[in-house]
């Protein structure tokens, strides 16, 4: 625990709750960012003071995809144990939307309240994440993926990677790293570090796909040789080796078999490793059931209401995250059970007897799952895709290229296009086989579309870049009375209706 807020911190919270209130009366957003922005100018060590009032730590979350959702689960896993998380669940992760969360939840004097049962969940974004270990101080850090991603922005996988290595490499204080074993690029920045490490992956090989993808980002290993696979679960996830030295997909503690993929839901063997200390004593309503593992393993027969392989990364993340806060698996099975969707991220809307789910794609391994989630989904499939280009997109959006389009091919959806880049990718879809029905700048509009092509009872999907699918969702929430994401401070529901 740190000394308590000085007058720059006092004054700086207080700035920046000025900026947050000035910020959603002119409508200009949630106030997710700018408050940050001005409070860290006046208090240089605001994010140090607050890190310090934080009794049970925190634990960082990063990666390329997921984070959103994995954070979420652990925050659901801390509260069902009966802890306060403190999180930014609205996915603002660079530094100034960590100041941000901090400024919002503080008191007027700079102080979080019951502090003593805080415990940080922080989604980071993957590059800032080197530059804010040693200012948060967590004691747990869950390592998700890389993938390609804004480029423009991040440059390659690797330089990402080794950001982390050189980071890790020079702290030192006492840090649990929960690892995607799955991913080389992941499993490989323990190398060298004494920190405990807890691995998660999937064990299940009629999980992987058919073929390789060949929007793969991790093809060399630390030694140069190339990696050879025995499966592919989604872009370079899988198990892995490498072709040149002795270097292998480590075993992980925390692994899904038995994975079985719905429409809104997955069902896998949860199996955590005797080395992990994770006493399973389910409670009525957990929602799971243990079951026999002759090698000492705890298996617990699991249901998750989230579709997709990519939910059982980020579940097993969140078993592993938790599991190294100390939380009980009991706990964390129960939030997996009950926490539903994160922000964007398959959250549900009902409108005049229709569903729409909205699914975030923002780089081509994401939205190659989220196309094996579409071949998933009721019939007939009616789709609205929005592609931006702003900066929390990514301005290159030659990305689609990479991405499979091809997967829809012959499904027979309706396709309506929009966003900032909606010709593009109504070109990319049509060289796939798949023609838009029609291409609509306005995501407004857009969306008055597609919900007219949509059955009643039936279902819309909407799939889009970051900005739009903020944008998509700021207008469902006006049209449903749903909370912004910016008023979430608990688990959205999975559906709400107008």
């Amino acid at each position: 625990m740190t000394a308590g807020p000085g007058v720059r911190e006092r004054g700086a919270v207080l700035l920046g709750r000025a900026a947050a209130e000035v910020v959603r009366r002119l409508q200009r957003g949630g106030g997710t960012a700018l408050p940050g922005l001005l409070a860290g100018l006046l208090a240089p060590r605001l994010i140090e003071s607050f890190a310090g009032q934080l009794g049970h730590g925190a634990v960082t979350v990063t990666g390329t995809n997921g984070k959103t959702t994995t954070a979420h689960l652990i925050a659901a896993a801390v509260r069902t144990a009966g802890l306060h998380p403190l999180a930014n669940s609205s996915g603002s992760n660079l530094e100034r939307g960590i100041a941000s969360m901090f400024v919002e939840a503080a008191t007027a004097g700079g102080a979080l309240p019951d502090a003593a049962d805080r415990l940080g969940v922080l989604e980071l974004d993957e590059a800032v994440w080197p530059a804010l270990l040693p200012r948060l101080r967590p004691d747990v850090a869950v390592f998700l993926n890389l993938f390609r991603d804004q480029l423009d922005r991040y440059g390659e996988v690797d330089s990402v990677a080794e950001g982390w290595r050189r980071a890790l490499a020079a702290y030192r204080l006492p840090l649990t790293l929960a690892l995607n074993v799955d991913d080389p690029s992941v499993a490989q920045i323990a190398d060298g570090t004494a920190d405990r490490v807890i691995g998660f992956g999937i064990d299940d090989p009629s999980a992987a796909l058919a073929r390789a993808e060949h929007a793969a980002d991790a093809r060399a290993c630390l030694c140069g040789g190339a990696f050879r696979y025995d499966a592919v679960f989604m872009g370079h996830l899988g198990l892995w080796a490498c072709s040149r030295c002795d270097r292998v997909r480590p075993t992980p503690q925390v692994t899904a078999r038995n994975v079985r993929l719905g429409a809104d839901e997955t069902r896998f063997t949860l199996c955590v490793s005797p080395s992990v200390d994770a006493t399973f004593a389910p409670s009525e309503g957990a929602g799971a059931t243990p079951s026999d593992a002759p090698s000492g393993e705890q298996c617990i027969e699991l249901t998750i209401p989230l579709a997709g392989l990519y939910s059982v990364y980020n579940a097993l993340a969140a078993v592993a995250g938790a599991l190294a806060l100390g939380i009980p698996l009991d706990a964390t099975v129960r939030a997996l059970t009950d926490a539903g969707p994160a922000f964007g991220r398959q959250e549900q809307f009902d409108i005049d007897g229709r569903t729409v789910r909205l699914l975030l794609a923002k780089n081509p391994t994401g939205l190659n799952e989220v196309f094996r989630v579409l071949t998933a989904a009721p019939r007939p499939l009616v789709l609205l895709a929005l592609l931006n280009d702003g900066i929390q997109d990514g301005q290159d959006v030659s990305w689609i290229y990479d991405a499979d389009m091809e997967q829809l091919a012959g499904s027979g959806c309706t396709l309506i296009v929009s966003g900032d880049r909606a010709d593009d990718l109504a070109l990319r879809f049509m060289l796939a086989g798949v023609v838009p029905t029609q291409v609509e700048r306005s995501a407004a509009r857009a969306l008055d579309v597609a919900l007219a092509a949509t059955p009643s009872g039936g279902r819309l999907e909407v799939v889009a870049t970051y900005t739009a699918m903020l944008a998509v969702r700021a207008d469902l929430a006006r049209r449903t009375g749903a909370q912004q994401y910016w008023e979430q401070s608990q688990p959205v529901d999975a559906t709400v209706s107008r």
